[in-house]
Parts: C-alpha cells; sequence; structure tokens
C-alpha cells in the first residue's frame, strides 16, 4: 500500500496497539516513544503488549492505558490466550518495536489496519511481512533512538528532552522509606550481580572486592538487587561469602521492587540488564559494565555514559551505535580498579555521597 505521509497518518488514529514484548530494558526504551505520542495527541488511547516480566513496569505508566500480558512460554496456549485477550479489542495502528518472530503474533491479532515496523534490513525472521508500513531503512542506533524513528514516521516531533516517567505509587514509597530508612546514615551503592545471559555477567571475586572498597574505604552502604532466580541467588550469595563486609540483600520477585530499590539508590553498578536502564530512567546515576554488547548502543541513553566501562570496543576503534554483534568472553576484561574509577567519577561529578546533583 502507499505510504501516507505523517500528519495524514496519525489524524485518524485514536487506538494505538504498541508491541514491545520483552525485555525490561527495551520495555524501559520505548517508553520515551510512548510519551512523545501522548504529549503530541492527548486522547491517544495505549495499549502495550507486553510478556509478563516487563509488563510489571508499564503498571501504572501515565502515558499507557492497558496492559495486554502475552505469556510466550506457554507456546501455542500462550497465542491463543493471547488471540482471546485482544479480540474484542479496536486499534488503528499497531507500532512493531521487535525485531525477533514472536511480534509476528501479536501484531496480526491486533487487527490494526495500520501496522508498522522497522525496515526489511533491520527485521529478523521475515518479521517485516507482518507490518504494511515500515520505517525507512537507516543504521542501527541506540534503542531509544530507534524507537524514536516511529515517532518521526507518524510526524510527531522530537521530544525536547527524553523522558522515562516511571511513577512510583504511594505504596511503593512507603515501601523504598521503609527499607532505606535505617540506610540512610550512609549513601548506598546498588550492585546488580547478574543478568539473564551468564555471558554478560561480571566475575563474583570482583564485586566483593568492590563491596569491600565501598564499605571500606568511601563509607557507603552496599546493596543486591535483582531477580529470585536460582543463577542469581547463588551469584549474589558467593559475593557475600567473598567480601568482609556484608552487602544488604535485596534479591527478590518482583520489578517494581526492584524500580523502587534502584530508585531509592544514590549510585548503581550493573552489566548490561534491565536495571541499569531502570537507573538511567529515574536519573540515578549508573555505572554500566559492558563487554559483550555495545554501551554506545544499549547502554544508559544519553546520561551517565562517562561512568560506564566499555570492553566491547576495541583499542583505536571509535565508538560505533550501528555494532551490534556480540563480542563475547570480554567481561573479564573489566577490572576492579575500573570500577573503583568510575565510583571516584561519579563523587566527583554527580555528588554521589554528597546528595543528588543534576547530570552535566
Amino acid at each position: 500500500m502507499s505510504a501516507p505521509s505523517g500528519e495524514d497518518l496519525l489524524r485518524d488514529v485514536e487506538r494505538v496497539c504498541v508491541v514491545l514484548l520483552t525485555g525490561l530494558g527495551d520495555v524501559v526504551n520505548g517508553l520515551p516513544l510512548v510519551n512523545a505520542l501522548r504529549d503530541h495527541k492527548p486522547g491517544l488511547h495505549v495499549t502495550w503488549v507486553a510478556e509478563p516480566m516487563p509488563a510489571q513496569i508499564l503498571r501504572p505508566h501515565p502515558s499507557v492505558d492497558e496492559v495486554v500480558v502475552y505469556e510466550k512460554r506457554r507456546g501455542w496456549s500462550g497465542v491463543l490466550d493471547l488471540r482471546r485477550k485482544l479480540a474484542g479489542r479496536r486499534f488503528d495502528l499497531t507500532l512493531n518495536l521487535n525485531i525477533y518472530f514472536k511480534s509476528v503474533w501479536p501484531t496480526l491479532l491486533s487487527g490494526a489496519p495500520l501496522r508498522m515496523g522497522f525496515d526489511r534490513e533491520r527485521s529478523r525472521d521475515g518479521v517485516w511481512l507482518a507490518s504494511n508500513l515500515h520505517l525507512e531503512p537507516r543504521a542501527r542506533r541506540h534503542n531509544v533512538e530507534m524507537f524514536l524513528e516511529f515517532a518521526e514516521r507518524l510526524g510527531v516531533p522530537a521530544p525536547p528532552r527524553v523522558e522515562y516517567r516511571i511513577p512510583l505509587p504511594p505504596e511503593e514509597r512507603r515501601a523504598q522509606e521503609e527499607f532505606f530508612g535505617p540506610l540512610r546514615d550512609r549513601p548506598v551503592v546498588t550492585l546488580v550481580p547478574a543478568t539473564s545471559l551468564p555471558s554478560r555477567d561480571w566475575l563474583p571475586e570482583r564485586y566483593a572486592e568492590v563491596v569491600d572498597v565501598l564499605e571500606g574505604d568511601f563509607g557507603f552502604r552496599t546493596v543486591l538487587a535483582g531477580g529470585p532466580g536460582e543463577r542469581e541467588t547463588r551469584i549474589a550469595r558467593e559475593i557475600v561469602a567473598r567480601a568482609r563486609h556484608a552487602p544488604v540483600w535485596a534479591l527478590g520477585d518482583g520489578v517494581r521492587r526492584l524500580a523502587w530499590t534502584v530508585g531509592g539508590s544514590d549510585l548503581v553498578i550493573s552489566p548490561d540488564t534491565g536495571p541499569l536502564h531502570v537507573a538511567r530512567a529515574l536519573e540515578v546515576p549508573v555505572i554500566g559494565l559492558y563487554g559483550e554488547t555495545n554501551p554506545w548502543r544499549q547502554g544508559p541513553y544519553g546520561l551517565y555514559q562517562d561512568l560506564f566501562v566499555d570492553r566491547y570496543t576495541n583499542p583505536g576503534e571509535a565508538p560505533d551505535t550501528s555494532l551490534y554483534r556480540a563480542r563475547p568472553d570480554r567481561m573479564d576484561r573489566i577490572s576492579t580498579a575500573d570500577v573503583l574509577e568510575r565510583v571516584e567519577r561519579a563523587v566527583r561529578r554527580y555528588g554521589v555521597g554528597r546528595g543528588r546533583a543534576a547530570a552535566p
């Protein structure tokens, strides 16, 4: 079909379905897009289809009216369940922000007459065929910028400032205060010890060394945060066993708990995983640890890039957001000294330990 102009596309659109299923970091990085759409057209009704874990960060959110959970792990049963959930809804436009095949079913089952997705070159598994409108071919960029291309294609002005607007309801604020109240005598540094992929994890013994220096030399409190998974728990226990100073244990169920834990911290140290992007969204200084993945494409967007440790980019190689292939076996190139140098930088530049300061 012929591609109408951006203005014409959005003029008669009242109900939008956003398909961005997982992971948590990607869903967080999609929030600036829905904020831009809602700011441009306040009456727009936005439904977001996501998998169970990242769906939690969307409840509540001021720019998302409803969340439809797609349980992909259930296979065909999950697809049929999604079909039932979407059957009574009407959409004028679906935006497929994913590039993998799992997004085909929610895109088609939305029933929207207009379905927009990435161009063929940036999609995989034939996903582009599920859309009848496509973005213009471009080089890969940071995920936030690629998602905002959808706004550009719709004729929505670029936001003057990228905003995430993750709210913490009153009950979460109270839980946050109860948790951090006994810790407020010192600045709090939260460490995220594990990702969804072992190849992106940093070494437990080096986390333990960082804990001891933060507690003993900097005078900071340390917290271990993450999910309840077996591997995360095992890594965290190894850190506790190796460290001379005992960090506060905050691993457990719930993305919402993770959000308020990160949000109440003075500094976060994390590899390439969702809590890192939550920290950036809440404007908590974050030290990102990158070896396998490209921080210029998957790091904290627009803030705290001076704090991440980049062992993905080769010596003498210019940072390049178009590079997306994994470079495995590099996390052990990040030393304890690398991380502690970034801690000192966070103290100097962002006032960590002296109250939060605005990012330059």
